[in-house]
């Protein structure tokens, strides 16, 4: 009889190790279905690009700059358009690219309390969207199409108007996103090792 119980014993021992590895392989079954049974969450898609608005006008330091206007001359700055009178009987001919010329006016008000330095502001160059710069042209030959007097850089006292400045470009026919590059030293300093920067965006007509 002794015997016989231990042999009882052990099997049920077997049997209580079965049922658990069953119990155990049909809660991992189950597991797994429930889990493939879940939707999987949604990809995740990215919202649309923002669009820098244009910029128009900047103030740096005290200074504030403003694009007043931006014209496409074409490919010659005509006789007939000469501003400075000067040199109407001077010039026989018109000057010519083979790409083309931009005006550009921007203004420049002084927001602060006191004068600014002479030359304390200035625009620069004119700079597309691959970031190719264009230099003012210079001198004797694009003068006569420049206003007479040129303000570009003059004094400016606070709370005046804006100071327009006004300079001719010889841009590619192939450049887009056109931006105007203007500068004041830091503090609105005429002479500085260090500048304030800022591109306007430009409405070229």
């Amino acid at each position: 009889m002794k015997f016989k119980f231990s042999e009882s014993k052990g099997q049920a021992s077997k049997l209580l190790l079965v049922l658990a590895a069953v119990v155990l392989v049909a809660v991992i079954i189950t597991f797994l279905i429930m889990k493939m049974a879940v939707k999987p969450p949604e990809p995740v898609t990215p919202g649309p690009t923002a669009i820098p608005l244009p910029v128009y006008e900047q103030t740096l330091g005290k200074i504030r700059f403003i694009f007043l206007g931006a014209i496409d001359r074409g490919s010659a700055l005509k006789v007939s358009d000469i501003r400075n009178p000067q040199y109407a009987s001077s010039i026989q001919k018109e000057l010519t690219t083979g790409e083309k010329f931009i005006q550009v006016t921007i203004g420049a008000q002084n927001k602060g309390t006191e004068n600014t330095e002479q030359n304390a502001w200035k625009m620069e160059n004119i700079v597309d969207s691959e970031g190719r710069n264009y230099e003012p042209l210079q001198g004797y030959t694009v003068q006569p199409w420049l206003p007479v007097i040129d303000q570009c850089g003059e004094v400016l006292k606070p709370a005046f108007n804006p100071t327009s400045c006004t300079k001719i470009y010889e841009v590619s026919k192939q450049s887009t996103g056109l931006k105007i590059r203007v500068e004041t030293g830091i503090g609105n300093k005429a002479v500085s090792d260090k500048f304030d920067v800022f591109l306007l965006d430009l409405i070229v007509k």
